[in-house]
């Protein structure tokens, strides 16, 4: 199978363990959108102006999935796909706050979900969500905390990005790092997981990379060049 676009997530991803950004990976993906043809799209948990900054600083297009899968763009002066069901997590917030002090992060700029802090029992609070019977995941990605619909995830928005771009989710390569991930590269067509991914994560990737965060990345895509983005040496 010949692939014809990348999706890629960002922190632990193609940042250096701080979250720096990788400028060898940030230097590939650019070189992979504008020269070679093949499409990049970031993935994040974060936000869409932040997805929309670090598309722009790296020089792609503007095709990001934030939010988990809970908001997509086609462009930096798109309007938004909206997916995800914010009023479902703010009722599973009130509940959950009722047994555990929570910290909201951005909660201005956030359309589907509700990031927190983390800085309580994680195992623990999904019991208790449990108990309430709300349709939200909580998924922890290292960074925070999220309360999202457990019928949106970047798998659903790489569905929803590859339908815009006229596409096949299959025809996507999929890098990621963490739990939040997982679908995105199980509805890829390839799915690799950098060497610092979870144990999950590396679980279900049909490739992980001898290197970590975006030193990985770049290996990856080397090894996909050196098959001429095609499955059948990978």
């Amino acid at each position: 199978m010949k692939y014809k676009a990348l999706v890629a997530d960002i922190d632990g991803t193609i940042t250096h363990q701080n979250r720096r950004l990788n400028l060898k990976a940030a230097e590939m993906l650019y070189r992979l959108n504008d020269e070679s043809g093949i499409p990049v799209v970031l993935a994040t948990g974060n936000i869409l102006c932040f997805s929309h900054a670090a598309s722009k600083l790296i020089g792609l297009s503007g095709y990001v999935i934030a939010e988990n899968g809970g908001v997509v763009s086609e462009g930096f002066d798109t309007n938004p796909y909206i997916m995800g069901d914010i009023k479902e997590c703010r009722k599973a917030f009130s509940f959950l706050s009722e047994y555990i002090p929570l910290t909201k992060l951005d909660p201005e700029y956030r359309k589907t979900e509700i990031a927190l802090r983390r800085n309580f029992d994680l195992e623990y609070a999904k019991n208790v969500i449990k108990s309430g019977k709300y349709n939200v995941d909580l998924i922890d990605t290292g960074y925070a905390v999220h309360i999202k619909s457990n019928t949106m995830n970047k798998g659903t928005g790489l569905v929803k990005i590859a339908e815009l771009m006229g596409l096949n989710p299959k025809e996507f390569v999929a890098i990621g790092d963490s739990e939040n991930d997982l679908e995105m590269i199980e509805f890829a067509g390839i799915g690799i997981a950098v060497a610092n991914s979870d144990q999950k994560t590396r679980s279900i990737a049909d490739i992980v990379t001898d290197a970590s965060y975006g030193e990985g990345v770049v290996e990856a895509i080397e090894r996909l060049y050196s098959c001429d983005w095609n499955d059948t040496c990978l």
